[in-house]
């Protein structure tokens, strides 16, 4: 995939919408559901994936790609989502957004109660999230979510890369304390 990104960010380079819409489909819902947990709302959530590609889209002439094109993205969304959090636009007493309802990439819909058991289940995990620290909960994140390294993360939050795999342990731990009463040792 990543030979595929470095094709993808050459042709748009030389202004090929359709790269930019490739990687823009290959990571919308991989950012999105990154930038809710983030955020807790949808809404914002789709604000900075939009800012996100409109600063990608205006910096592609000096972009290098140097690694991972999502691990990349996910940063630039978790650094946005952080500038929206300091001003005071989400998390606070916001109620986290239902997922996508997307249907699976095999193209094969839920059923009905695989879809009811499904929603509970993701409002457990994101109640279970939203309790966390938030050093935790982007740890957890950034690293489940986004595809990213500790020495990434560590360089996001600017701890070191041991604290940031701290962090995501201790998240990892608490959620599971959360969701099953439990903390494995």
């Amino acid at each position: 995939m990543m030979l595929e990104d470095r094709y993808l960010v050459w042709k748009l380079k030389r202004g090929s919408a359709q790269a930019l819409c490739r990687i823009y489909n290959r990571y919308e819902n991989d950012l999105l559901t990154l930038a809710t947990n983030l955020l807790g709302r949808t809404g914002l959530a789709e604000d900075v994936l939009q800012d996100v590609f409109v600063k990608f889209i205006e910096s592609i002439d000096t972009f290098e790609l140097t690694g991972s094109l999502k691990g990349y993205l996910a940063t630039c969304v978790a650094n946005r989502a952080r500038d929206y959090l300091r001003k005071g636009r989400g998390r606070a007493g916001e109620t986290m957004a239902e997922g996508g309802g997307r249907v699976a990439e095999y193209g094969v819909a839920p059923s009905p109660v695989e879809c009811a058991i499904a929603g509970e289940e993701r409002q457990r995990v994101v109640a279970a999230l939203a309790e966390l620290p938030g050093e935790q909960r982007e740890a957890v994140l950034l690293h489940l979510q986004g595809g990213l390294k500790f020495r990434e993360i560590a360089s996001i939050q600017d701890v070191a890369a041991k604290t940031a795999e701290s962090r995501y342990r201790y998240g990892i731990e608490r959620l599971r304390f959360l969701l099953n009463g439990q903390v494995e040792t």
